[in-house]
């Protein structure tokens, strides 16, 4: 995984230690400090799609080790839960069945959140 995947995966980490959410900006703003490389610009419809593909590829990674989707830490700055695409990716790994309703989806995400915060307060590792 690239330079921003590796942080991203950091971060999570050190946010599901303090039994925290984080938001799109500050894991952009973060990333940002961290690599050098330019914040997402969520104006643009490539840019969220690019931290997408970030937060996706870094639950295919870690999903395997922490048995939770670590991305379930990510939320919106105005709400209290996941994106569409977290419950996207949930359905695609078989993970959420298809058709969820919203009381199923918000249930799972709850699971996620919890699910990574044990892992990591149990000492798990990346």
């Amino acid at each position: 995984m690239g330079r921003a995947g590796g942080r991203g995966q950091q971060f999570l980490r050190e946010r599901a230690l303090m039994e925290r959410n984080t938001s799109y900006t500050e894991m952009s703003v973060t990333l940002a400090r961290r690599t050098g490389c330019p914040a997402f610009d969520f104006s643009e419809q490539a840019e969220r799609a690019a931290m997408g593909y970030l937060l996706g590829r870094i639950v295919h990674e870690t999903h395997p080790v922490v048995g939770a989707m670590m991305s379930a830490l990510v939320i919106y700055l105005d709400a209290n839960d996941a994106g569409p695409g977290f419950y996207q990716l949930a359905q695609d790994m078989g993970l959420l069945p298809k058709g969820a309703s919203k009381q199923a989806r918000e249930a799972f995400w709850v699971q996620q959140v919890g699910r990574t915060f044990a892992y990591f307060r149990a000492g798990g590792r990346l």
